[in-house]
């Protein structure tokens, strides 16, 4: 179809990333939501060649929803709830938009004359829905901010895959194998290779929309790849975790080719996670920096640490929530499997990385690259700060692990009393539900219809696929 009588539009890359930037510091100085509202509105009111609104949600597991909405239709109908979350007996529910969370896209990316915006899941009552896991971090770190002055803070080395074919998840089934598009290894990918190419193009992507790169590089397996980027305020954070994954998944069908976020999409070499920096701000100041204490962190950070592994096992499902996450928990492959903390042992859960006055934090390692972000954030930053400390002896480096299978993560996270303060009975039983019908989709409970080798090599999207067959 011709395209010569449109005029949407389409903004240069360096001017995507002042807009965008502008943005940030808005939302990191809480401007008030109101004056930002307004703003939006007038821009996208003044803006005639923008044709629609993204506005984007994510499910309890994690799931990342868009729903385009035209633009007259949202200025006309804003005042009023949109429509956009519903289930037959959940009908009242609505999405609203969080107007601090307004994203200028690359037009060569998500298409010309779009605007990408975050949403907000409402109950009849005007509430936050007790389901939609990022309005419940909102509120959690704005009540945390309001009451104590923090500023909860986070920043996620997120690896990925980066396989042959735009479809290669889906057609798994077919192929039996994922094929890498590069060999090298860490570090080793030259200029021009589609690894590269893909890195390149992905930073681009993300620079453009507000991220503040730090580094990038090719990661130990194969076709391994992480795009590291500057922290943020805990749901800016949670919020560029889904748009990292999306950016990622959107460069690489361009290029005919799958991002793939599993833990462990190949048996033999390392998996992926998701390592999580945590650190909490009061006042300008670095609540987990002391230059006298172990390790430089505070008492407070310390304090933080031994209230996750105390409820290690307990939240461990929140963090690793798939079948194939429990893949890639495996010693031999410098997997975080240990309910240890520790400066330099990669197989402890949590790693303190050198830090100074401005950059120390706490690393949580053991977090898989599927996982619900805003679960992830709310877990461990709840857990760190309100959870219990139990009286094991030599907590930090006492010989606990974590569990190797889901079916034992899920009788943790069922029996804890912990987590039914962290999210509320309602929604921790549909969550374990939830999880549980994947887990009874894994390959142990198909029968002899699956072969040995099958079940070695086994991940969600297979099992789904599978489990169709019946």
């Amino acid at each position: 179809m011709s395209t010569e009588l449109r005029n949407f539009l389409a903004i240069p890359y360096d001017e995507l990333e002042e807009l965008n930037l502008k943005a940030k510091k808005q939302r990191l100085d809480r401007v008030a939501t109101h004056k930002i509202r307004e703003e939006r509105l007038k821009y996208l009111s003044d803006e005639g060649r923008i044709k629609a609104v993204t506005v984007m949600f994510s499910d309890l597991e994690g799931r990342l929803h868009m729903l385009d909405y035209d633009k007259k239709f949202l200025l006309k109908s804003y005042g009023s709830s949109i429509r956009g979350f519903t289930a037959q007996r959940e009908s009242d529910l609505r999405l609203g938009i969080d107007w601090s969370a307004f994203y200028w896209s690359p037009a060569d990316v998500f298409g010309p004359g779009k605007m990408l915006v975050f949403g907000e899941v409402i109950d009849k009552g005007g509430e936050p829905y007790s389901a939609d896991m990022r309005g419940v971090l909102k509120s959690f770190a704005g009540d945390l901010n309001k009451k104590q002055g923090y500023t909860l803070n986070a920043a996620n080395e997120i690896e990925g895959f980066l396989f042959q074919g735009s479809d290669a998840e889906r057609t798994y089934h077919e192929t039996g194998k994922f094929e890498y598009v590069n060999t090298g290894g860490y570090y080793h990918s030259l200029p021009g290779d589609p690894l590269r190419n893909f890195i390149d193009t992905t930073a681009e992507v993300q620079r453009a929309m507000g991220f503040q790169n730090e580094k990038d590089h090719p990661e130990v397996a194969p076709s391994q790849f992480e795009i590291n980027y500057n922290y943020a305020e805990v749901v800016a954070a949670a919020d560029q975790i889904q748009l990292y994954k999306l950016i990622c998944r959107q460069v690489a069908r361009k290029m005919g080719l799958t991002a793939c976020f599993l833990p462990k999409p190949v048996v033999g070499v390392n998996g992926s996670g998701m390592h999580t920096n945590v650190s909490i701000s009061k006042n300008g100041k670095n609540l987990f920096w002391d230059p006298k204490g172990e390790e430089m962190l505070s008492k407070a950070g310390w304090e933080f640490i031994d209230r996750i592994l105390t409820h290690g096992n307990d939240i461990c499902l929140l963090l690793n929530p798939s079948v194939n996450a429990y893949r890639r928990l495996d010693p031999h492959f410098e997997a975080p499997n240990q309910l240890k903390a520790s400066a330099v042992d990669r197989g402890s859960m949590i790693r303190i990385p050198i830090g100074n006055e401005r950059s120390m934090r706490v690393e949580v390692r053991s977090v898989a690259p599927d996982a619900n972000p805003y679960l992830v954030m709310l877990s461990i930053f709840k857990t760190g700060l309100q959870g219990t400390t139990s009286k094991i002896k030599n907590l930090r480096q006492a010989e606990r692990y974590l569990p190797d299978n889901i079916y034992k993560a899920l009788e943790n996270f069922r029996k804890a009393e912990w987590t039914s303060t962290l999210m509320g009975d309602d929604v921790k039983a549909r969550y374990a539900d939830l999880k549980e019908a994947s887990a009874d989709r894994c390959a142990r409970l198909l029968g002899t219809f699956v072969k040995a080798p099958e079940v070695q090599y086994h991940h969600d999207v297979y099992n789904q696929y599978l489990w169709n067959k019946f």
